[in-house]
């Protein structure tokens, strides 16, 4: 007895640590990496592998062609998929959507009712309120399955690679200093992770880069609790076509039918973006009429050059930071590491501030020998020091060409303006913002009607949070630029690249409004679109006064006609019979009259001439008074004639040169 009492715990004892891996960790708080239901699910997964595809095209200057596919699974079929034969219910009570007998007479009579008002309403021409969709019908245990398929002209990935590119969690290609779409090493992995909790399917991917003769093809899923890939197929099959790219196939729980909307938006508005690519979305059912197929053309073939990694800025480095970057540094000496491993500190700045350091400091020392307090000490000096702005080279705006071109090509807006600001810091961080504003459009609602992008990709959730929707409500007056905010069509299009986009939280949901760098940038951004607006507003009123008068003096042209005609005929009438003279000019005109070489129908002819004569000559004095010309003009796009010739383009925020080799 003692013994067995020895072996037990005892209940006050401590437990033993435990520990989770970064795979375990994120399909437990699957919300932060926007996964937080089925249709966000569904949704979040067409925008990772989307935005992967952008990028995997663009690192190589291919102009991007993305197929996404949504298909819908249904029940029957996902249990065939998964090798489960479907079983009819036994126990009716013991299921969600069980509903006895009185409650499914009351439900019945409460539709039978509402049919009815319905029907007496469009008896009388009323519009009536279409009737509530029956509640819980569908069980809590009824799930929607979809095969999302997203297919690429990329780079592809090496064979070896694509294993642990998909199957570990924490691991990429997008941890540098550098404007990328993604950051967090997430996207396709919490995919593959809400298929295994939801579906348990592995993820297919088929790749190729190019020039080679084999396409990879891999079949996985992820061990959770060790972050590690569990590979059920890995081999490489003939590639005939030479294709290159990427496709990759997952099979997840989901829900069309609520975040459809907002699918159709976001692959909208990538559209607007990134005008040089092409997008086809379809969705796929085995009802034909809810089938979906939207292609969105390429308009342009100009890319925005590719984003550059650079250094890290001395002010926006912290001390974990500094000891990485003194581990993984190949510099021997302080001053090649202060030199190399930050932006903006020459040879001679790095001297002054190893002098500001302190005796225990020297140009030549070994970097690897510095002390915890050095370190310290490097840090303070880094935050207190004043360093040059970092310049925004290395970043990759879309551009006003690209800008423009998209929001002509989805909206087509009776006008358009955008301008491209130079680029400025926020905690060591450079970022540049673009912003366009446009008035009317196809499929624009009344009112302000706000599109966000950073890094070039929509931010469509936490509108009312975000700093762009902010500024455009509360701090751009739009009165003052002749736009009605409530009655106007306005698009605002808003977007920001930089080095670090301060997202709140790692769904990449919106940008806070607490940077005031970043608020008053896009302020500006807004105001310089809406006065290159005013000015075309007020043309566009001006020439509609000037329509407006030139009608309201050619509706006066007969009755004026008539008039100046009588009293011409009666001088002519009197001065034929001589009882009063008239001098020589007015006497031919008069002789004219008489013989009727001049006649009601040449002084209509001869007025209309001159309304028209004046209304050209008052449009030619304004035109010269503010600069411009006289001539209407429009946005052109000309398609290059043969693609094959090899190029160089020469970008500005204002236009793109291309010099034909």
């Amino acid at each position: 007895m003692s013994r067995r009492r020895a072996n037990q715990k005892h209940p006050g004892s401590p437990k033993k640590a435990s520990s989770k891996s970064p795979a375990e960790f994120f399909a437990e708080n699957k919300n932060i990496a926007g996964f937080d239901n089925p249709g966000k699910c569904l949704y979040t997964t067409v925008r990772e592998l989307v935005e992967n595809s952008l990028d995997s095209a663009e690192s190589i200057s291919e102009l991007p062609v993305v197929e996404i596919t949504i298909e819908e699974i249904l029940k029957t079929k996902f249990n065939s998929m998964i090798g489960l034969v479907d079983r009819e219910r036994v126990d009716e009570e013991l299921y969600d959507d069980y509903e006895t007998a009185k409650a499914r007479e009351k439900r019945l009579a409460k539709e039978a009712r509402a049919q009815e008002i319905q029907a007496k309403n469009a008896a009388l021409g009323k519009k009536g309120r279409e009737p509530a969709a029956s509640k819980g019908m569908k069980g809590r245990g009824e799930a929607s399955f979809y095969r999302v398929t997203c297919k690429d002209n990329g780079k592809g990935m090496p064979h070896d690679d694509i294993p642990n590119m998909f199957g570990r969690v924490l691991s990429g290609t997008k941890y540098g200093l550098k404007q990328t779409r993604g950051k967090f090493g997430l996207g396709a992995k919490m995919a593959l992770i809400w298929s295994k909790m939801s579906t348990g399917l592995p993820i297919e991917i088929s790749s190729s880069m190019k020039g080679q003769n084999y396409t990879s093809f891999c079949r996985l899923d992820i061990d959770i609790h060790r972050n590690i890939p569990h590979i059920h197929i890995q081999e490489k099959r003939d590639n005939k076509d030479l294709w290159h790219g990427a496709e990759i196939q997952v099979v997840i729980e989901g829900n069309w039918t609520t975040y459809r909307s907002k699918i159709l938006h976001y692959m909208r508005q990538m559209a607007v973006i990134t005008p040089y690519a092409q997008f086809l979305f379809r969705f796929v059912s085995d009802t034909p009429d809810k089938n979906i197929t939207i292609r969105f053309s390429r308009r342009t073939d100009v890319m925005p050059p590719v984003p550059l990694e650079t250094k890290h800025h001395p002010s926006a480095v912290d001390l974990l930071l500094i000891k990485r970057l003194i581990a993984e540094t190949a510099k021997q000496n302080l001053l090649q590491f202060l030199q190399h491993e930050f932006v903006n500190i020459g040879k001679p700045f790095a001297e002054r501030l190893i002098g500001e350091m302190g005796p225990e400091f020297s140009p030549k020392m070994s970097v690897k020998s510095l002390t915890s307090q050095q370190i310290v000490r490097i840090h303070q000096l880094f935050r207190q020091a004043k360093f040059d702005d970092p310049s925004g080279d290395c970043l990759s705006p879309a551009g006003e060409y690209n800008l423009r071109l998209g929001i002509i090509k989805e909206l087509h807006p009776d006008m358009v303006a955008t301008y491209s600001g130079s680029a400025q810091v926020f905690e060591g961080h450079p970022f540049i913002v673009e912003a366009g504003v446009s008035i009317g459009g196809k499929d624009v609602k009344q009112g302000l009607n706000i599109f966000r992008f950073a890094n070039r990709i929509p931010l469509l959730f936490e509108q009312g949070a975000d700093v762009v929707t902010r500024t455009a409500l509360k701090r751009i007056n739009w009165n003052s630029y002749k736009i009605n905010q409530a009655q106007d069509k306005i698009g605002v299009f808003v977007s920001i690249v930089s080095t670090k986009i301060p997202f709140k939280g790692t769904g990449k949901e919106y940008i806070g409004d607490d940077i005031s760098e970043i608020a008053s940038a896009v302020k500006s951004a807004i105001q310089q679109c809406c006065i290159q607006l005013k000015s075309k507003i007020v043309k566009k009123i001006q020439a509609r006064e000037q329509q407006e008068r030139k009608r309201n003096l050619s509706r006066y042209i007969p009755d004026a006609t008539n008039a100046v005609y009588n009293v011409l005929k009666e001088m002519a009438q009197v001065h034929a019979s001589k009882k009063k003279r008239h001098d020589c000019e007015d006497a031919e005109i008069l002789s004219k009259v008489s013989a009727r070489l001049i006649t009601n129908e040449t002084l209509r002819d001869k007025l209309a001439q001159h309304v028209e004569q004046v209304d050209h000559e008052m449009a030619m004095e304004y035109a010269t008074q503010s600069g411009a010309s006289a001539e209407a003009k429009e946005e052109m796009y000309i398609q290059s004639l043969d693609a094959t010739h090899s190029f160089t383009d020469f970008q500005s925020p204002l236009f793109v040169f291309r010099l034909i080799c």
